[in-house]
């Protein structure tokens, strides 16, 4: 959450007053002008999408855990990978579009039930290791842990209405989910929700489980 403060609030009307003032006597704003009635032209234009891929992707990853002896419950750190960093953007800026804009009208061509995550969103990995606890039953042997975020790219043509502009092309980068698993090595690599597999937990299995066990080899 972002606050704002108000401070001596006279003061700053005064000196808002003033700057209406200089503005309206000074010269040279039919520029300024002509580019906000070009955005206003633009701001109710339609978007055409391509090149859609939708793939968890690896944030973070816990040490090997192997456990010898049978446990109900096992505990960890999860720390963020090095060099990882994905941001909710848009790359393309023109008069009318908006990067929260866009990112939401992505969201209503996937037909996502959450929104996706928009400008204002931090980084992920967070920078700090997260903790995980899992009391899951009868636990023994090798396990893997992980964190991921459901990344969504895509390109868009975004065209005025009433073609009162050129169409502007740009690219999303930005996320469904944020999560991660917990799963044995002895289990095969699961496949994610959209039916191929998981392409978080498969690193996550490649670089933590056993060479001869099933995650590694179906990894």
């Amino acid at each position: 959450m972002h606050g704002r403060t108000l401070t001596n609030t006279a003061a700053g009307l005064a000196a808002a007053a003033l700057f209406l003032g200089a503005a309206a006597c000074a010269g040279g704003t039919g520029g300024r002008d002509e580019k906000g009635r070009k955005a206003a032209a633009c701001v109710q234009g339609t978007y055409a999408w391509t090149g859609v891929v939708r793939e968890q992707r690896l944030t973070g990853l816990a040490d090997p855990i192997t456990l010898e002896k049978g446990t109900d419950s096992v505990s960890g750190v999860i720390r963020p990978l090095k060099g990882v960093t994905y941001k909710p953007h848009v790359t393309s800026t023109a008069p009318g579009v908006r990067a929260a804009d866009a990112i939401k009208a992505l969201g209503r061509h996937l037909g996502t039930e959450e929104p996706l995550g928009g400008p204002s969103e931090s980084a992920e990995p967070e920078k700090t290791p997260t903790h995980f606890d899992y009391d899951v039953g009868d636990l023994t042997g090798s396990y893997y842990a992980w964190n991921s975020v459901g990344l969504v790219e895509a390109d868009f043509t975004y065209t005025c209405r009433g073609g009162a502009a050129k169409p502007v092309r740009g690219h999303v980068v930005t996320w469904e989910t944020v999560g991660g698993g917990f799963l044995s090595c002895g289990d095969h690599v699961p496949e994610d929700p959209f039916r191929k597999t998981d392409v978080a937990a498969r690193a996550a299995a490649r670089k933590l489980c056993p060479a001869g066990s099933r995650a590694a080899q179906s990894a």
